[in-house]
């Protein structure tokens, strides 16, 4: 039977299309559900592409019910993977979902992690700080901002004429190359329930 993936994402949706596209074709796993908080979030349109099916959901369902976890359950979700989506994760799926749920980060964690640090403002406070280099982290969810477990990390030479969108792109050309390789792996490993 194949592994099920629900993604989670607020804004375009780039990483989730990636890895709706890696797991199209597979024997293995297949990506069951879209979910976001901005019903005019463009991964809606993605989505819609790839013919999965998406909930929006706002702050009371997600932090004061029990319709997120009982869709996932309906739904038999395996894996949760946070693909830019930028609100905590609450308590009751973190324990039905123990070390399943995963986020991408635009840093080298624990660098630049932590509440409000997010898409460009991580890349600007890089550029600041004149790092030499920078990179992405791939790491478990617990209840805190980007401070999980770490299961990978991939970094990239940060030279001295990049800007945000140089950094952009370079941190993108690694999600999007890493991120469904590293999902991959994780449901390899996971045992059949």
């Amino acid at each position: 039977m194949k592994k099920r993936i629900a993604i989670f994402a607020s804004g375009s949706g780039s990483n989730a299309q990636k890895i709706m596209e890696h797991f199209k074709k597979s024997n293995e796993a297949e990506v069951a559900l879209i979910l976001t908080n901005n019903p005019y979030a463009y991964v809606l349109q993605r989505a819609d592409n790839f013919e999965v099916p998406s909930h929006i959901f706002d702050k009371k369902e997600f932090y004061e019910t029990n319709k997120i976890l009982a869709l996932l359950n309906n739904l038999n979700i395996d894996l949760v993977v946070l693909a830019g989506f930028l609100w905590l994760v609450p308590l009751n799926l973190l324990k039905a979902y123990p070390n399943k749920i995963i986020n991408i980060h635009p840093s080298l964690l624990p660098k630049y992690g932590g509440k409000g640090m997010y898409g460009e403002r991580v890349h600007e406070a890089v550029l600041a700080n004149k790092e030499t280099e920078s990179g992405i982290t791939i790491h478990f969810v617990n209840e805190n901002f980007d401070d999980g477990e770490i299961i990978h990390q991939s970094k990239f030479r940060v030279d001295k004429g990049d800007d945000l969108e140089m950094m952009k792109f370079k941190v993108q050309q690694l999600e999007h190359t890493h991120f469904p390789k590293v999902i991959e792996g994780l449901l390899k490993k996971m045992k059949s329930i």
